[in-house]
Formats: C-alpha cells, structure tokens, sequence
C-alpha cells in the first residue's frame, strides 16, 4: 500500500476498481483543517479524466504497468494487430480502445500499456506527434501563406485535418495527436 506521500505525476494506482494514474497533483494545507491532496488523475482503460481529492496520508494500492514496444500491422473485423518489436508476438484489442486511431498508420510504432501483475493489455499509447502522408485535398495556390486561412486534408491514416492552403496532397506533415493539430510541412511532394 502507498499514500498521498508517494503521488507524482505519472504514479499509477488502484483506485474505485479501475486503474488509474496521476496527471496533476497538489498538496494543500490549508490553516484551518487537515492537509488534503489536490487530483487530476486518468483512467488507464479508457482515457477518462477526472478530478478527485484525497485526505493526506490516505492509503491507495500501487499499480505496476509495464510499457512495451509494438508496432501496428493492420485492422480488421477483430480489431487491432498489434506485434511486440522484441519478441515479435501478436496482439488483437479492440478498435473503439485506441485513443487517437486516426493517427495510426500500418508500421507505425505504439506502446500497449500492460498490468504487471496480471498480464492484462489495458492501453495502447500512440507517439506525441506523427508524420503523416496528405493523401487528399484542395491543391494549394501560389502566395496562400500568408493568411493563415486553413482548409480540411485527409492523411494517409484516414484522419481529416485542418492544414494551411499551402499544402498539397503528397506533402508529409506533423501532427500532435492529442489536439489533432497541424504543426508543420515536414517535407514536399
């Protein structure tokens, strides 16, 4: 068992029956009243996030996860394919599981997030930022830089995206995959 004590962003924990890790966190001690700690905390399984206080010293138990590399083969009815780059074992989850699938391309790199306990697959991690194909949209006009107007592209993933009119389709982008932003042209077609 652990305690407020040992909370640090990133710490993982068993907390309600599901597991959870800790995005943000705060000791408070205000002049009147005990000390409490201050949670923003995200559920492992399915991405919710949600804000909790705990009374300080309060006991949780600890969750150990593992993260491994694997890298996406291809989807199907089943789901996901998923192969682990060092023993080369596979794995299937179920699509609607994967935050931010659109940003998945077939040979791209993910880390799955295991129980190390149990053995149990509970997340798949998908990199901060990507480089993705544009596969289609609008072409582009000479002198379309300086607007800053933007217009919808579809990467080879099968996400849209707003990209600024200077891109082409052909062109390889980055993108952040938690705000599905465009960043910038990595190259020309």
């Amino acid at each position: 068992m652990a305690s407020t004590q040992d909370f640090r962003n990133g710490y993982t924990f068993i907390w309600n029956g599901d597991v959870w890790q800790i995005i943000e966190f705060q000791h408070v001690k205000p002049g009147k009243g005990g000390a409490f700690v201050r949670t923003k905390l995200k559920n492992v399984r399915n991405g919710k996030i949600v804000d909790n206080t705990f009374r300080a010293g309060e006991k949780v138990e600890e969750a150990r996860v593992e993260r491994h590399a694997y890298q996406f083969l291809y989807e199907d009815d089943l789901g996901l394919h998923l192969m682990n780059t060092e023993s080369y074992e596979q794995t299937t989850l179920p699509a609607g599981s994967v935050e931010g699938r659109g940003f998945i391309k077939e040979g791209g790199d993910v880390d799955l997030i295991v129980h190390a306990q149990t053995g149990e697959s509970l997340a798949v991690e998908i990199p901060q930022q990507v480089e993705l194909l544009v596969a289609q949209t609008e072409p582009g006009m000479k002198g379309d830089t300086a607007t800053g107007a933007t217009k919808p592209a579809t990467l080879e993933s099968g996400a849209t995206i707003n990209v600024p009119l200077f891109i082409n389709e052909g062109d390889v982008v980055r993108v952040d995959t938690a705000s599905g932003a465009y960043l910038t042209r990595v190259s020309a077609n």
